[in-house]
């Protein structure tokens, strides 16, 4: 869920628009977008007729109770298709960053950042509060536009 925060937010930052338009949560262990959390959710209850069946799947690593989200299949040609350049540029940096990294590393990547910082448990996060971080190309007024278009 945090890579996506990253995705939204590392996109904001650097061209003034979130990627999923989701509504990130501040959660104990990083934000959350609410949306996308809740298909994930579904699937994991039913995913023989989640939205979501073809992409994720679940796996429940030896010594937990916890449910890992692992894709069903390779990110494809088609798959592509759905971003823009500038969005694919931000989920290559995403990976790039993240990919070999832990749970607790995306975390805390996640606390450092001002949004999460600046927001209290079960508060909604604003995109706006991107600008506060130091690596923030646009001002709040053009996220704010945004958001509203």
């Amino acid at each position: 869920m945090k890579l996506f925060y990253f995705l939204d937010f590392m996109h904001v930052k650097k061209y003034g628009t979130p990627v999923t338009y989701d509504k990130y949560i501040h959660l104990e262990h990083g934000p959350i977008p609410s949306a996308i959390k809740n298909l994930v959710d579904s699937a994991s209850d039913d995913i023989e007729s989640a939205i979501l069946a073809d992409i994720i799947s679940f796996e429940t690593p030896i010594g937990t109770n916890m449910q890992k989200v692992i894709p069903a299949r390779g990110f494809t040609e088609k798959d592509r298709n759905y971003f823009s350049h500038t969005e694919l540029e931000i989920l290559e940096l995403v990976c790039s960053r993240f990919g070999e990294q832990n749970t607790k590393y995306i975390e805390d990547a996640s606390h450092k950042e001002a949004p999460w910082r600046e927001t209290r448990f079960m508060e909604a996060i604003p995109y706006t509060l991107a600008t506060k971080d130091n690596d923030c190309f646009v001002n709040e007024e053009e996220i704010a536009l945004s958001i509203k278009i």
